[in-house]
């Protein structure tokens, strides 16, 4: 099964990187296999003073993420880092939906009858 998200990448203040800009396409499709519920990715790389930004959000059925990585070197640095964190934002949101009804599941399992 295949989930055809929609990823939208800007660059801000920099030229466009091919390369960079193909990494972070990868690694959202990956991103979006992982997590089916996942709709729509929108990520801005920035020059930022000195430093590089990278920043995006992600939306999709019951899912509203985002996350940010500033002051690195390159931007493909910032992508990386900011790519990391967004995953384990994506994880953390997706076993607490997973786990709570799970939990919920075993709670109700065990309640003894009432009569």
């Amino acid at each position: 099964m295949s989930n055809d998200a929609r990823i939208v990448i800007h660059f801000k203040d920099l030229e466009i990187d091919e390369a960079v800009r193909n990494h972070i396409q990868t690694r959202c499709e990956h991103l979006a296999e992982e997590f089916p519920e996942t709709e729509s990715f929108e990520i801005t790389v920035e020059r930022s003073h000195h430093a590089v930004d990278c920043h995006g959000h992600v939306s999709g059925k019951q899912t509203r993420t985002a996350a940010h990585a500033s002051g690195l070197e390159s931007a493909r640095h910032a992508s990386d880092a900011f790519l990391e964190k967004l995953e384990r934002e994506l994880r953390t949101h997706h076993d607490k939906r997973i786990f709570s009804q799970r939990r919920k599941a075993q709670k109700h399992r065990h309640e003894p009858d009432e009569e």
